[in-house]
Formats: structure tokens, C-alpha cells, sequence
């Protein structure tokens, strides 16, 4: 049987999980279920390397395990490609260049690809642990956050995509599941997977939508070409959501949503509620200019916006958050 804890097989007679030691269900009859397929060929894809303790989730494209540095102990998250997807080249060249376009960024406020491997239909990649859980994780508990906590996420977040950006790295999925947490709250992004970069070459044809709709910029939902400017439309739609509970725009399905995106104007954050401070909501609607031109040019533009928020706000431990934020860009602005 499996282990409920940490997945691991287990002999239909065994009383504790010879893994992690936790005490198994009493069975009546031999189990009729097979091993986990995925675990047993992602253990000998990694071979000694890392101790699989057990699955954390699953999403459109990777299962997510955590798992642990055998000699170091260190906590980690082995994402692996769904197999189904595995079979499709387009889908393992998009997983191979996530690993790629991170590898390339090394940031406070990038999440690091420390490994990535191939063992037959098995793709993986090994990332950080990040204990915090995300921006969704957390937007799920509390619904919405405070002004001063949203221009904190966001000005990290737009710091680090500044970084990008000037690598010639546009994310294109900037959304709250893809927006991780340390210990400390500070923001690491990640899942670069259709990231676009100047030193790959087009991945899809022209004209197809790439990104998750209620995240798109205008120009993403019709498909076309974007810059860095379109990574900022997603930040103000993130700062919407972190405001409100919702993103601007919803719909039966993503032509209905992708459609708003191009052609309606959302309500300005103080309008719909007017707790939130006009300044904020100032800096959200200029992000969502239907016009890249309108937006804000380069992420640390608006960091430096948010900052300057903070500052008239008071905001004490996020002040100096964003601070270390629009600081850690490693270059000179």
C-alpha cells in the first residue's frame, strides 16, 4: 500500500512505512493497486541524489514533489512533466527551456533551477523549497491583502522582472500560483516555461495565445508579439486581484475573458472600493493601459512607484522590503 504521508510502497503486511516510519491502515485483503509508477521511475531518474518524501500538488503541465539533498538534507521540489505531455516534443522543449531561461537568471527574487535530468519518458527539474507557499496559497486563505503588503509583493516581483527583461527574458504567466514565498516573505518567481527569450528561437506559430487568460496582456490575447511592458500589465492585474479578491476581468471561458482584456476598460480599484488608497490605485490603472506605450517602460519604473507608495504609507517592515527589492537589481538602473 502506500504510505498516506509521504507516498512511498509499502508491503500489504508492513505495520509503518519503512520510509518514513508512520504507522500504516490495517488492510482485510491483499491490495489490488500497483506501485506509483511516476515515483518509482522518478527515483531511479534521480538516483541517490534526492530522497522523495512526497507529492505536493499537481498543475496543467508537472507534478510537484518535495523531496530532500540526500547528503545535505536540504528541502527541495522536484517538478516532473506529466507523461501524457512527455510524448509531445513542443511540450518538452517548452519544460527544458523553463529550466534553461531560470539557469540564466540568477536573482534574490528568481527562483534558481538547481538540477534538471531526463530518464527515459520521465522530465524533471529541481528547484528551491520555498516554505511560504504562493501568492494563490495565500490569496485562497485571506482573499485579499492590504494595500501596503500588495505594493510590496508587486515591487519585488517588478524588480525581478526588470531583471529579466534586461536578459531578454519576457515570463508571459506572471500569476499568483507562479509568485512564491521564503520563510520571510519575500517573493520568488517562478515557472518560466513559456517565457520568451532573445536567445530562443519561436517555440509556437504567430497568432496562437500562449499564457493563462485572466492574466494576459491585450496583445498576448490576440496572440501578437509582446515586450516586458506586457509582464507589467500582468503585475497590475495582480495587485487588482490582491486589492479586491478578483482579477478585472471573468467570463464562461478564455475568447470571452481574453476579449475584456482587449476591448474594456476595468474599474479602478477606489472605485470599487474606496479603502483602497487612490495613489495605489493609480499605479494599478496605468499598469493596465490597454497601450504598452501607456504603461509604466521597465519594472524598476514601477518598483520605484511602489516604493515611493510606501513611503507616504508608513510601511515599515514592507518599505524595507521594497527597498531591498528596487536595491537587489544588480545593476545599475
Amino acid at each position: 500500500m502506500f504510505c498516506p504521508d509521504c507516498g512511498t510502497w509499502n508491503r500489504a503486511a508492513a505495520a509503518t512505512c519503512t520510509r518514513c516510519g508512520t504507522a500504516l491502515p490495517e488492510v482485510s485483503a491483499p491490495p489490488l493497486d500497483v506501485p506509483d509508477q511516476e515515483l518509482r521511475a522518478l527515483r531511479l531518474a534521480t538516483g541517490n541524489r534526492y530522497a522523495i518524501v512526497k507529492r505536493l500538488g499537481s498543475g496543467g503541465m508537472a507534478h510537484v514533489y518535495l523531496a530532500k539533498h540526500a547528503l545535505l538534507g536540504r528541502p527541495l521540489v522536484i517538478k516532473v512533466l506529466h507523461q501524457s505531455l512527455a510524448r509531445e516534443s513542443e511540450m518538452r522543449e517548452r519544460f527544458r527551456r523553463e529550466a534553461e531561461a531560470a539557469a540564466r537568471l540568477v536573482h534574490p527574487y528568481i527562483c534558481a533551477i538547481a538540477d534538471m535530468g531526463t530518464y527515459e519518458d520521465v522530465d524533471f527539474l529541481v528547484m528551491p523549497y520555498y516554505a511560504g507557499g504562493s501568492l494563490a496559497d495565500l490569496l485562497a486563505r485571506r482573499r485579499t491583502v492590504s494595500a501596503v503588503t500588495a505594493a510590496s509583493v508587486a515591487s519585488q516581483v517588478s524588480v525581478a522582472l526588470d531583471y529579466a527583461h534586461r536578459r531578454g527574458v519576457v515570463h508571459r504567466d506572471i500569476k499568483p500560483d507562479n509568485i512564491l514565498f521564503d520563510e520571510d516573505g519575500n517573493v520568488a518567481l517562478t515557472d518560466f516555461g513559456i517565457a520568451t527569450a532573445r536567445f530562443h528561437g519561436r517555440l509556437t506559430a504567430s497568432g496562437r495565445a500562449m499564457g493563462t487568460p485572466h492574466y494576459m496582456s491585450p496583445e498576448q490575447a490576440m496572440g501578437r508579439l509582446v515586450d516586458g511592458r506586457s509582464d507589467l500589465y500582468a503585475v497590475g492585474l495582480l495587485l487588482y486581484e490582491m486589492l479586491l479578491g478578483h482579477p478585472p476581468f471573468d467570463g464562461d471561458d478564455s475568447y470571452s475573458v481574453g476579449y475584456k482584456h482587449v476591448h474594456e476598460t476595468p474599474v479602478a480599484p477606489d472605485t470599487v472600493d474606496t479603502r483602497i488608497p487612490a495613489a495605489l490605485s493609480a499605479i494599478v490603472m496605468r499598469c493596465l493601459a490597454k497601450g504598452p506605450a501607456e504603461r509604466y517602460d521597465r519594472g524598476n519604473e514601477l518598483a520605484d512607484a511602489l516604493v515611493q507608495f510606501l513611503q507616504g504609507q508608513g510601511g515599515g517592515a514592507e518599505l524595507r522590503a521594497a527597498r531591498t527589492a528596487r536595491a537587489s537589481g544588480l545593476t545599475p538602473p
